[in-house]
Parts: C-alpha cells; structure tokens; sequence
C-alpha cells in the first residue's frame, strides 16, 4: 500500500505507510539490519527503513546505529531522523538540520488504565475540558483520544531528547495551544527549560505527533 500521508515543510519531511505487504516487499529495497524474530516486528521494520529512502533517496540507512537508549541514529548525523510504529502502521520523520522525534499510537482504551503513570494533575484535569482538533471525528470516546494525543506527544519529545532517563510526569508537561488546535505546547525540563511545540495530527483511531528544533 502507499504513503496515506506526508507532509513536507521548510524543515523536515513526515511521512506514514499503511502496512499490507508482505516482507518480500520491503527487502528489495532495504535489509532486515536488527535480528528480530517476531514477523510482524520484521514488517514495522522493515516499513520504517523503506520510509527513510522514500523520504531520501540517498538516506544511508546501512549506517544507522542504534545507541544505549534504543534511538537509531547516523554517526555523522547526516540526517536527523526519528522512526515509530503501531499496529500495521510505520512512521517517520527526517530533517537534515533540525532535532527530531515522532510517534504514532492506535486509539484503545488501555491508555484509560495507565493515564496517571504519565499525567500530572493538571494534564489529567485538562483532559476531557476542551474542545480539540481531534473532537472532529465526533466520537463517542473523545478523551481517549485526548489521552492517546498527550501519549503520543509525549513519546515524540522523548525521542526527540533521545538520551533517555525521562520521567515523563516531572520532566515533560503539556498544554492545549489556544492558538493552534493542532499544536501542543510543551515544557521539557529534564537538565534545563526548553519550550517545544509538537504538531499533531489525528486521523480516524490514529494518532501522530511530531517535534522539531533547529540545532
């Protein structure tokens, strides 16, 4: 199946595929690097490092490097870039001066059961009391689509720190942008304060957000 999204800005190129090919697919045009042996983790994989060459050609994904903390990178760090999956969906986001990080989760209802191991109180009051891009869908489960939006974003600042030891209740704290339905502002303060806005983007039980700043 194709790319069912990609957007394209001044800094970076996303980009999210459907998966519904089989392995054979993926390995005539990128290798299976990791020894993973779980067949639908080889596909997400897989995906993943076939979306850095749609991206960029020329991306040298046989020189990613995976560091202590489970973030892939490229030593000369060429290119930034930030890979996540979910269910039968690969995400990416690559930039060639920027920091970055992204995420993709599927909307489920365990997000209900875990929500106070990642909120902090005024997240967990904010979520349900307002109106957000995501309400677009008119569901019936609107602040689980707000609690997955908070995770997701979440998930993407921590990659895009990518040096780990994140508590993300004390170290990354959230709030609606007024201004922007479809931006979360965002307080990183894990070593010092650093103000970030994550991008989102919600589509029917999926949700993708993504993070960016200039090095």
């Amino acid at each position: 199946m194709p790319v069912f999204y990609e957007h394209i800005n001044g800094f970076a190129k996303i980009a999210i595929w459907h998966i519904a090919e089989e392995k054979k697919f993926f390995l005539e045009k990128v290798p299976l690097q990791r020894e993973i042996t779980h067949p639908h983790k080889q596909l997400q994989h897989l995906a993943g490092r076939y979306l850095l060459q749609h991206l960029y050609p020329d991306f040298p994904y046989h020189l990613i490097e995976i560091a202590d903390t489970k973030k892939p990178f490229l030593p000369n760090e060429e290119y930034h870039f930030s890979i996540s999956h979910c269910g039968d969906y690969a995400a990416v986001i690559v930039s060639k001066n920027h920091r970055v990080g992204i995420d993709i989760e599927l909307v489920t209802e365990k997000i209900e059961r875990i929500k106070h191991k990642f909120l902090n109180e005024e997240e967990l009051n904010a979520v349900g009391n307002r109106q957000s891009a995501i309400d677009n869908q008119q569901s019936t489960n609107q602040p689980i689509n707000q609690l997955t939006l908070f995770w997701c974003c979440k998930e993407a600042v921590f990659k895009w720190y990518g040096a780990g030891g994140v508590d993300f209740r004390e170290h990354i704290h959230l709030q609606f942008d007024e201004g922007n339905k479809e931006q979360i502002s965002c307080e990183f303060v894990k070593e010092k304060k650093v103000l970030l806005k994550i991008q989102h983007k919600y589509f029917d039980g999926l949700c993708l957000a993504w993070v960016a700043t200039a090095n």
